[in-house]
């Protein structure tokens, strides 16, 4: 887990260690609402879509 000062530093943290570790960082993921909301950045690549929108997927077949 990863704590940053504000918002700007915790964007360019994770994405430093995303491009530099060449890992897959998805999310947010918004819980406790009536229905689920994912978000994606506008620089978001075509993998952070797919990896996003196939976490949605499972997470909405549980829900009538």
């Amino acid at each position: 887990m990863l704590v940053f000062p504000d918002l700007d530093a915790g964007n360019i943290g994770y994405k430093l260690v995303q491009r530099l570790a060449g890992a897959s960082a998805i999310g947010p993921m918004l819980q406790g609402l009536a229905k689920q909301a994912n978000d994606l950045s506008r620089g978001c690549s075509m993998d952070d879509v797919v990896d996003t929108a196939t976490i949605a997927c499972v997470m909405g077949a549980g829900t009538p």
